[in-house]
């Protein structure tokens, strides 16, 4: 008898134990997505994509919440300072928490402590291309025509200290010249500078930049990323052409409170990944021009890690500063 009473105390205490992380994956009210940018843009879309079928997965409606400003920072930080327990995550490119602790002299919150990775989203590579009156058809001219005109070449970048400007001056570095950054409020206005010559150089996701270069509205040159673009066969990858940064790209990534139950984190991230593997998801975001990368929150910590440390080293050998 007092072997099966202490055996029952035994499970009593061990569920006991159990029920907080059981709790922790459960939802109990809609969950938030906040998108740090304006509505339109890559991470909005994304957003707006997986939201229907995750709500159906956690059984809660799933809102999108835009809150752009300060770089990525203002909605960060809203995730940053939100309730640990799931119902509010941050999707973006995570080259953003990457660079603004380098940017800005202050920042609101920790990105290590306060802000913890669930699952990646998508990665699209760049496409480096150039307007179509610059007289260079492919990687060596470009590289020729840059060292024999230092300083002449007009890099058009989504804005100061993004990964596209960042990667420019990386570029530059390499080939032994320089080239004028040239900012824009953002990706689109910076491929249109192309297309109106304003501009000679520009770095985009291929979710903006393909239709421009397979309607040849501008040159490509080169892609980034683990292998060539099936529907430009003709360009080489930066790793091809030993060129720097060569899996720099459109990284999109979904990240809750930092101090969020492990439990709750885990069910996100497996809901999250098999939402992106559903096939009118997958294929859309193939549409996009993306590729899914739901390879989980151990491995979105590490890649996040090692982009920190890259572009960190960019950013302090040019100084580069937001004014």
């Amino acid at each position: 008898m007092q072997r099966r009473t202490l055996l029952q105390a035994s499970a009593g205490a061990a569920a006991l134990l159990a029920a907080p992380a059981l709790r922790a994956q459960e939802f109990t009210q809609p969950l938030r997505i906040i998108v740090p940018n304006a509505p339109g843009g890559t991470s909005d879309i994304l957003a707006r994509l997986i939201a229907p079928s995750l709500s159906q997965r956690v059984g809660q409606n799933v809102v999108v919440e835009n809150r752009a400003g300060a770089g990525g920072n203002i909605g960060a930080d809203v995730v940053a300072k939100s309730r640990p327990d799931g119902h509010t995550m941050l999707l973006l490119d995570v080259s953003v928490l990457a660079t603004n602790p380098f940017l800005f002299q202050r920042m609101p919150f920790d990105t290590v402590r306060d802000l913890a990775p669930v699952q990646m989203v998508i990665y699209a590579p760049y496409i480096l291309a150039v307007n179509n009156t610059l007289p260079v058809q492919d990687a060596a001219g470009l590289v020729e025509y840059a060292r024999r005109n230092p300083g002449r070449v007009n890099a058009a970048n989504a804005g100061t200290g993004t990964l596209s400007h960042l990667v420019a001056l990386a570029l530059a570095s390499s080939w032994g010249t320089e080239m004028v950054s040239v900012p824009y409020r953002g990706g689109a206005p910076a491929l249109m500078s192309l297309v109106t010559n304003e501009a000679n150089l520009t770095m985009a996701g291929t979710t903006q930049s393909m239709p421009f270069v397979t309607q040849g509205q501008m040159r490509g040159i080169a892609v980034t990323g683990p292998h060539r673009l099936p529907t430009l066969p003709n360009l080489p990858t930066f790793r091809e052409l030993g060129w720097p940064e060569p899996d720099a790209g459109t990284w999109q990534g979904i990240l809750a409170q930092g101090q969020t139950p492990p439990a709750t984190l885990a069910r996100l991230e497996r809901e999250i990944a098999a939402v992106l593997n559903e096939p009118a998801v997958k294929a859309r975001i193939g549409e996009l021009g993306g590729e899914v990368q739901a390879d989980g929150g151990a491995a979105f910590r590490t890649r996040l890690a090692q982009q920190t440390e890259a572009y960190g080293r960019i950013i302090r050998a040019n100084n580069v500063r937001l004014e």
